[in-house]
């Protein structure tokens, strides 16, 4: 009796999950991340230069990838390092960085998937402007540089888009030099920053609500700042009012405030 009334309730709760069938197992990388098996991927559509091609460029380009993951903190070329060709970041985040010879870095960018990384220097045949360092666990798609300009000059619409990403790259650069050198404070580049993330956020209930997934020493390098000076601003900012932190989530609460402070 007890043997039948325990294959009872062993059958009941078996049958609360579907069988391994009927399941969609997700495959994952050796850090967790979902992987995208190809540059075909709906996940990295949203980017202006993979919308741009073709169905047959796309799978051209496919063609000539090779996916590696990296775990998070990894370097993945160096700055004055010669380029070897052109990363997709496919998962994950990472962070283009200029360090000068007192060891002070300032970030360039945060690159999202999608983002093709080390373009300037795979087009022009220069060494690397900055280094690629992975903020948490990334897949990345590798091209070689010589396939990679081959496939440039085979699809017009993806040298195209190339020519315009090339050009967004300088305006984001542009802007980096605007916030950071034309800034007359700390507290002024601090908010500047804030209103860039402001532009993404989500409006809730007056405030704007977005992601805050930097340390303060990232901030610190995104604007040219020491770790303590931005932790400092932001314990300063909520005195004031002007945002709240919870966890990641950032409330600006006065982006008025932060307006007046960028002049």
């Amino acid at each position: 009796m007890a043997t039948s009334m325990a294959s009872t309730a062993m059958g009941s709760q078996l049958s609360a999950f579907p069988p391994v069938s009927a399941r969609r197992i997700e495959p994952h990388t050796p850090y967790g991340l979902p992987i995208v098996e190809s540059l075909l991927d709906a996940r990295l559509r949203n980017n202006d230069f993979f919308k741009a091609l073709s169905p047959k460029a796309l799978n051209a380009l496919d063609a000539i990838q090779h996916t590696t993951c990296f775990p998070e903190g990894s370097v993945v070329f160096l700055e004055g390092q010669d380029a070897r060709g052109v990363y997709v970041l496919c998962q994950g985040r990472a962070k283009l960085v200029l360090t000068n010879t007192d060891g002070k870095s300032l970030i360039l960018k945060i690159a999202e998937p999608g983002a093709i990384l080390g373009l300037h220097s795979a087009v022009t045949d220069k060494p690397h402007e900055a280094t690629l360092e992975t903020l948490q666990p990334c897949q990345m798609a590798f091209i070689r540089r010589d396939e990679f300009l081959r496939f440039l000059h085979d699809y017009p619409e993806a040298g195209l888009r190339a020519a315009q990403q090339l050009a967004e790259n300088c305006q984001s650069a542009y802007e980096v030099v605007k916030s950071v050198g034309l800034s007359h404070s700390a507290s002024e580049k601090l908010a500047r920053l804030m209103l860039q993330w402001a532009n993404e956020g989500e409006a809730v209930n007056g405030a704007i609500r977005m992601k805050m997934t930097l340390t303060h020493e990232e901030i610190a390098q995104l604007i040219g700042a020491s770790r303590e000076t931005v932790t400092r601003l932001l314990g300063e900012f909520r005195k004031q009012h002007l945002l709240e932190l919870k966890g990641s989530t950032l409330l600006i609460r006065n982006k008025a405030a932060l307006d007046k402070m960028v002049g």
